[in-house]
């Protein structure tokens, strides 16, 4: 059997959200996550839809949605540059209720400070949002700076992960 791409979606409280992955006979490399009107959602073909390959990203996501998952434990596709790829092995240390600072992600990578747009830039170009965790950087002053699937999605994921309180209506 050979690679091929597939998709599938995933219904969630922030929308339907579009994985893609390549499936072999090793199984499901999860390649993307993309949340609803999010730039740069890769293409989907009718025929590369199939839900087979995602039973075990399905029940992760579905713990982590109804608060019994605190961490995603699915094999991912590493496919970035090399600096990319540093920053998003960062985010495995910002653990699940926490947040961080782009600086202080940058300290940990041993960064300057002059690289803090890259730092970003590189979180932006995540595509395993949810999965790496890009949504627990924050700004140092505790602004939500921008995030791929949506600032709203921002809090929100923040809120269901206890590190924002709920706001009082």
């Amino acid at each position: 059997m050979r690679t091929r791409t597939v998709h599938t979606v995933h219904p969630s409280p922030l929308g339907d959200l579009l994985l893609t992955g390549t499936a072999g006979p090793s199984g499901l490399t999860l390649t993307s996550l993309s949340m609803p009107g999010q730039r740069g959602v890769p293409a989907v073909r009718q025929e590369d839809l199939d839900d087979g390959p995602f039973a075990e990203a399905h029940r992760q996501l579905d713990a982590y949605f109804a608060g019994r998952r605190t961490r995603f434990e699915l094999p991912l596709d590493t496919t970035g540059t090399p600096f990319q790829r540093a920053v998003w092995q960062a985010l495995e240390n910002v653990h699940h209720g926490t947040t961080t600072t782009y600086g202080e992600l940058a300290s940990r990578l041993d960064l300057p400070r002059a690289d803090l747009r890259a730092v970003g830039r590189a979180l932006g170009d995540n595509p395993l949002l949810l999965v790496r965790p890009c949504h627990r950087v924050i700004g140092a002053d505790g602004s939500m700076r921008g995030y791929a699937g949506g600032v709203e999605r921002k809090l929100w994921l923040l809120t269901h992960e206890g590190a924002l309180q709920p706001a009082l209506m």
